[in-house]
Protein backbone atom coordinates (compact mmCIF):
# COMPACT_ATOMS: atom_id res chain seq x y z
CA UNK A 1 0.00 0.00 0.00
CA UNK A 2 2.99 2.31 0.44
CA UNK A 3 3.37 2.28 -3.34
CA UNK A 4 -0.25 3.38 -3.96
CA UNK A 5 -1.66 6.48 -2.22
CA UNK A 6 -4.49 8.00 -4.28
CA UNK A 7 -6.00 9.95 -1.39
CA UNK A 8 -9.43 9.88 0.20
CA UNK A 9 -11.30 12.31 -2.10
CA UNK A 10 -10.20 10.68 -5.40
CA UNK A 11 -11.09 7.27 -3.95
CA UNK A 12 -14.60 8.42 -3.03
CA UNK A 13 -15.10 10.04 -6.46
CA UNK A 14 -13.96 6.90 -8.30
CA UNK A 15 -16.07 4.66 -6.05
CA UNK A 16 -19.14 6.70 -7.01
CA UNK A 17 -18.49 7.38 -10.69
CA UNK A 18 -16.86 4.17 -11.93
CA UNK A 19 -19.86 1.85 -11.27
CA UNK A 20 -22.15 4.47 -12.81
CA UNK A 21 -20.10 4.76 -16.01
CA UNK A 22 -19.80 0.99 -16.38
CA UNK A 23 -23.54 0.47 -15.77
CA UNK A 24 -24.38 3.11 -18.39
CA UNK A 25 -22.15 1.30 -20.87
CA UNK A 26 -23.89 -2.03 -20.28
CA UNK A 27 -27.29 -0.28 -20.43
CA UNK A 28 -26.45 1.05 -23.89
CA UNK A 29 -25.35 -2.44 -24.97
CA UNK A 30 -28.70 -3.77 -23.77
CA UNK A 31 -30.59 -1.07 -25.67
CA UNK A 32 -28.60 -1.92 -28.79
CA UNK A 33 -29.55 -5.59 -28.45
CA UNK A 34 -33.21 -4.63 -28.06
CA UNK A 35 -33.07 -2.50 -31.21
CA UNK A 36 -31.40 -5.33 -33.13
CA UNK A 37 -34.18 -7.72 -32.12
CA UNK A 38 -36.80 -5.11 -32.99
CA UNK A 39 -35.36 -4.55 -36.45
CA UNK A 40 -35.19 -8.31 -37.06
CA UNK A 41 -38.86 -8.67 -36.05
CA UNK A 42 -39.78 -5.70 -38.24
CA UNK A 43 -37.98 -7.15 -41.27
CA UNK A 44 -39.67 -10.53 -40.80
CA UNK A 45 -43.15 -9.06 -40.48
CA UNK A 46 -42.66 -6.62 -43.35
CA UNK A 47 -41.82 -9.58 -45.60
CA UNK A 48 -45.09 -11.35 -44.70
CA UNK A 49 -48.29 -11.00 -46.68
CA UNK A 50 -50.71 -8.31 -45.42
CA UNK A 51 -53.47 -9.53 -43.13
CA UNK A 52 -57.08 -8.39 -43.04
CA UNK A 53 -58.00 -5.63 -40.60
CA UNK A 54 -60.32 -8.00 -38.72
CA UNK A 55 -57.30 -10.14 -37.80
CA UNK A 56 -55.69 -7.23 -35.96
CA UNK A 57 -58.26 -7.47 -33.16
CA UNK A 58 -57.22 -11.08 -32.51
CA UNK A 59 -53.47 -10.47 -32.67
CA UNK A 60 -51.72 -10.50 -29.28
CA UNK A 61 -48.75 -8.62 -30.76
CA UNK A 62 -49.81 -6.45 -33.72
CA UNK A 63 -46.65 -4.31 -33.83
CA UNK A 64 -45.23 -3.88 -37.37
CA UNK A 65 -47.68 -6.31 -38.94
CA UNK A 66 -48.81 -5.45 -42.45
CA UNK A 67 -52.50 -4.89 -43.13
CA UNK A 68 -54.46 -4.61 -46.36
CA UNK A 69 -57.26 -2.06 -46.28
CA UNK A 70 -60.07 -1.10 -48.61
CA UNK A 71 -62.34 1.74 -47.64
CA UNK A 72 -62.58 5.50 -47.26
CA UNK A 73 -60.78 8.25 -45.43
CA UNK A 74 -62.63 10.66 -43.17
CA UNK A 75 -61.28 14.00 -44.38
CA UNK A 76 -63.41 15.96 -41.91
CA UNK A 77 -61.35 14.83 -38.89
CA UNK A 78 -57.72 15.16 -39.95
CA UNK A 79 -54.87 15.40 -37.47
CA UNK A 80 -51.62 17.21 -38.26
CA UNK A 81 -48.82 15.71 -36.17
CA UNK A 82 -46.45 18.64 -35.70
CA UNK A 83 -42.68 18.94 -35.21
CA UNK A 84 -41.74 16.23 -37.70
CA UNK A 85 -38.48 16.76 -39.58
CA UNK A 86 -37.19 15.15 -42.76
CA UNK A 87 -33.75 15.92 -44.19
CA UNK A 88 -33.50 19.09 -42.13
CA UNK A 89 -36.92 20.38 -43.24
CA UNK A 90 -39.78 21.04 -40.85
CA UNK A 91 -43.21 19.60 -41.47
CA UNK A 92 -46.13 17.53 -40.24
CA UNK A 93 -47.49 14.02 -40.61
CA UNK A 94 -51.07 13.69 -41.82
CA UNK A 95 -53.25 11.24 -39.86
CA UNK A 96 -56.85 10.53 -40.87
CA UNK A 97 -59.52 8.10 -39.70
CA UNK A 98 -60.07 5.31 -42.22
CA UNK A 99 -63.01 2.88 -42.22
CA UNK A 100 -62.26 -0.53 -43.68
CA UNK A 101 -65.30 -1.83 -45.57
CA UNK A 102 -64.58 -5.52 -44.97
CA UNK A 103 -64.60 -5.29 -41.17
CA UNK A 104 -66.28 -1.93 -40.57
CA UNK A 105 -63.38 -1.10 -38.24
CA UNK A 106 -62.05 2.44 -37.92
CA UNK A 107 -58.28 2.83 -38.06
CA UNK A 108 -56.06 5.88 -37.68
CA UNK A 109 -53.87 5.92 -40.81
CA UNK A 110 -50.76 8.04 -41.05
CA UNK A 111 -50.54 9.02 -44.73
CA UNK A 112 -47.02 10.40 -44.46
CA UNK A 113 -44.95 13.54 -44.13
CA UNK A 114 -45.72 16.98 -45.57
CA UNK A 115 -43.49 20.03 -45.63
CA UNK A 116 -44.76 23.02 -43.64
CA UNK A 117 -42.17 25.79 -43.98
CA UNK A 118 -44.55 28.75 -43.43
CA UNK A 119 -46.59 28.52 -40.23
CA UNK A 120 -48.78 31.41 -41.35
CA UNK A 121 -50.24 29.22 -44.10
CA UNK A 122 -52.33 26.09 -43.47
CA UNK A 123 -50.65 22.91 -44.80
CA UNK A 124 -52.13 21.88 -48.14
CA UNK A 125 -53.22 18.29 -48.67
CA UNK A 126 -55.91 16.37 -50.50
CA UNK A 127 -57.98 13.34 -49.56
CA UNK A 128 -59.28 10.70 -51.98
CA UNK A 129 -63.05 11.01 -52.33
CA UNK A 130 -63.70 7.46 -53.51
CA UNK A 131 -62.84 4.22 -51.77
CA UNK A 132 -59.15 3.31 -51.97
CA UNK A 133 -57.09 0.17 -51.55
CA UNK A 134 -53.87 0.47 -49.58
CA UNK A 135 -51.36 -1.44 -47.50
CA UNK A 136 -50.14 -0.19 -44.13
CA UNK A 137 -48.34 -1.49 -41.07
CA UNK A 138 -49.02 -1.15 -37.37
CA UNK A 139 -46.68 1.20 -35.55
CA UNK A 140 -46.09 0.69 -31.85
CA UNK A 141 -43.45 2.90 -30.24
CA UNK A 142 -40.56 0.77 -28.84
CA UNK A 143 -40.89 0.28 -25.10
CA UNK A 144 -44.18 2.12 -24.81
CA UNK A 145 -47.72 2.22 -26.10
CA UNK A 146 -48.18 4.74 -28.89
CA UNK A 147 -50.06 7.68 -27.41
CA UNK A 148 -51.39 10.75 -29.18
CA UNK A 149 -53.16 13.55 -27.34
CA UNK A 150 -55.78 15.36 -29.36
CA UNK A 151 -57.95 18.05 -27.82
CA UNK A 152 -61.46 16.51 -27.56
CA UNK A 153 -62.91 19.87 -26.61
CA UNK A 154 -61.80 21.48 -29.86
CA UNK A 155 -64.32 21.62 -32.70
CA UNK A 156 -61.83 23.01 -35.22
CA UNK A 157 -60.50 20.59 -37.82
CA UNK A 158 -57.91 19.76 -38.91
CA UNK A 159 -56.28 19.74 -35.49
CA UNK A 160 -52.56 20.44 -35.14
CA UNK A 161 -51.21 18.23 -32.35
CA UNK A 162 -47.85 17.13 -31.00
CA UNK A 163 -49.11 13.70 -29.88
CA UNK A 164 -52.30 11.66 -30.35
CA UNK A 165 -54.09 8.87 -28.48
CA UNK A 166 -56.35 6.90 -30.85
CA UNK A 167 -58.63 5.59 -28.08
CA UNK A 168 -59.58 9.11 -27.03
CA UNK A 169 -60.09 10.12 -30.64
CA UNK A 170 -62.51 7.25 -31.19
CA UNK A 171 -64.31 8.16 -27.97
CA UNK A 172 -64.60 11.77 -29.12
CA UNK A 173 -65.97 10.69 -32.50
CA UNK A 174 -68.16 7.98 -30.89
CA UNK A 175 -66.64 5.22 -33.01
CA UNK A 176 -65.22 1.74 -32.52
CA UNK A 177 -61.59 1.96 -33.58
CA UNK A 178 -58.21 0.24 -33.48
CA UNK A 179 -55.90 1.32 -30.65
CA UNK A 180 -52.70 1.89 -32.64
CA UNK A 181 -51.49 4.03 -35.51
CA UNK A 182 -51.12 2.47 -38.94
CA UNK A 183 -48.45 3.87 -41.23
CA UNK A 184 -49.30 3.76 -44.90
CA UNK A 185 -46.87 2.20 -47.33
CA UNK A 186 -45.90 4.20 -50.44
CA UNK A 187 -48.81 4.45 -52.83
CA UNK A 188 -51.31 6.81 -54.51
CA UNK A 189 -52.89 7.74 -51.16
CA UNK A 190 -49.56 8.41 -49.41
CA UNK A 191 -47.28 11.39 -49.08
CA UNK A 192 -43.65 10.83 -47.99
CA UNK A 193 -43.82 7.43 -46.32
CA UNK A 194 -40.17 6.47 -45.80
CA UNK A 195 -40.66 5.57 -42.17
CA UNK A 196 -37.75 4.97 -39.77
CA UNK A 197 -38.50 2.08 -37.40
CA UNK A 198 -36.37 3.44 -34.57
CA UNK A 199 -34.94 6.89 -33.98
CA UNK A 200 -31.54 5.45 -32.98
CA UNK A 201 -30.14 2.35 -34.64
CA UNK A 202 -28.18 -0.37 -32.78
CA UNK A 203 -24.88 1.09 -34.00
CA UNK A 204 -25.63 4.37 -32.20
CA UNK A 205 -26.11 2.56 -28.89
CA UNK A 206 -22.88 0.63 -29.46
CA UNK A 207 -21.08 3.92 -30.03
CA UNK A 208 -22.52 5.37 -26.82
CA UNK A 209 -21.50 2.22 -24.91
CA UNK A 210 -17.92 2.58 -26.18
CA UNK A 211 -17.90 6.19 -24.98
CA UNK A 212 -19.08 5.26 -21.48
CA UNK A 213 -16.55 2.43 -21.20
CA UNK A 214 -13.79 4.73 -22.48
CA UNK A 215 -14.68 7.29 -19.81
CA UNK A 216 -14.62 4.56 -17.15
CA UNK A 217 -11.21 3.36 -18.38
CA UNK A 218 -9.84 6.91 -18.40
CA UNK A 219 -11.13 7.52 -14.88
CA UNK A 220 -9.59 4.30 -13.59
CA UNK A 221 -6.29 5.06 -15.35
CA UNK A 222 -6.18 8.55 -13.86
CA UNK A 223 -6.92 7.11 -10.43
CA UNK A 224 -4.06 4.60 -10.70
CA UNK A 225 -1.66 7.25 -11.97
CA UNK A 226 -2.61 9.61 -9.15
CA UNK A 227 -2.15 6.88 -6.55
CA UNK A 228 1.30 5.92 -7.83
CA UNK A 229 2.36 9.55 -8.28
CA UNK A 230 1.32 10.48 -4.74
CA UNK A 231 3.09 7.44 -3.32
CA UNK A 232 6.26 8.37 -5.21
CA UNK A 233 6.13 11.96 -3.98
CA UNK A 234 5.50 10.74 -0.43
CA UNK A 235 8.45 8.33 -0.67
CA UNK A 236 10.82 11.07 -1.86
CA UNK A 237 9.60 13.36 0.87
CA UNK A 238 10.21 10.76 3.57
CA UNK A 239 13.72 10.07 2.22
CA UNK A 240 14.57 13.78 2.32
CA UNK A 241 13.35 14.09 5.90
CA UNK A 242 15.42 11.08 6.99
CA UNK A 243 18.55 12.72 5.53
CA UNK A 244 17.82 15.94 7.42
CA UNK A 245 17.51 14.06 10.74
CA UNK A 246 20.82 12.30 10.18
Amino acid sequence: MKRFRPGMIPTVVVALLLPLLVSLGFWQLGRGAEKTALLASYAERRAAEPMASSELLHSADPAFRRVHLYGQFDSAHSLLLDNRQRNGKVGIELLQPFQDRASGLWLLVNRGWLSWPDRRVTPQFSTPVDAVSLDAWVYVAPGATFQLHADPASSTWPQTVTAVEPAKLWQTLDREGFAYELRAEPGPASYEADWPVVALGPEKHLGYAVQWFAMATALLGLYVYLGLHNAKENHHGNGHESTQHV
